[in-house]
């Protein structure tokens, strides 16, 4: 298995992972949705995408992180907003290199946080989050609003 950073040429590959992630997630299969929304992260810079792929260069996972500012802490933040392992390489170690490249990223930048946020029904990716030091919030409570609606998703 290897990681590194995604680029404009894995898109296929790419848009087929984030698909299923979606999916995951109870979103309908929309691959072109996929497709355009991972092309403008990647062609305007907004993200850092990290793909896991084996030696048949098949994508096996990957992780998105939005760059973000903590006023309180006075310093870059990592948003790792995506994490996904495809089904048949779960449990392959996948996810940890995932997570080790995203530190390896917040370490090089400076940064003085990585934030991610899990549905409460993924015991599994949280027990992954919490073997790795990450802690769970016990002080604030996340709130969102659908600027479109008014209405939280």
């Amino acid at each position: 298995m290897h990681v590194r950073e995604a680029q404009l040429s894995d898109l296929d590959r790419l848009a087929e992972l984030f698909d299923l992630y979606r999916q995951f997630y109870h979103y309908p299969h929309d691959l072109t949705l996929a497709r355009n929304f991972l092309r403008e992260r990647i062609c305007n810079q907004e993200s850092v995408i990290y793909l896991a792929e084996n030696a048949q260069h098949e994508g096996l996972g990957f992780v998105q992180l939005y760059p973000s500012f903590s006023s309180t802490l006075a310093g870059r933040v990592w948003i790792l907003y995506d994490l996904f392992v495809h089904p048949g390489a779960r449990r392959q170690g996948v996810a940890l290199a995932l997570m080790s490249q995203a530190e390896r990223l917040a370490r090089e930048t400076g940064a003085v946080e990585i934030n991610l946020a899990t549905a409460t029904d993924n015991v599994e990716a949280q027990a992954l989050y919490e073997s790795l030091g990450y802690k769970r919030d016990q002080e604030f409570f996340v709130y969102t609003l659908n600027p479109k609606s008014g209405e939280s998703d």
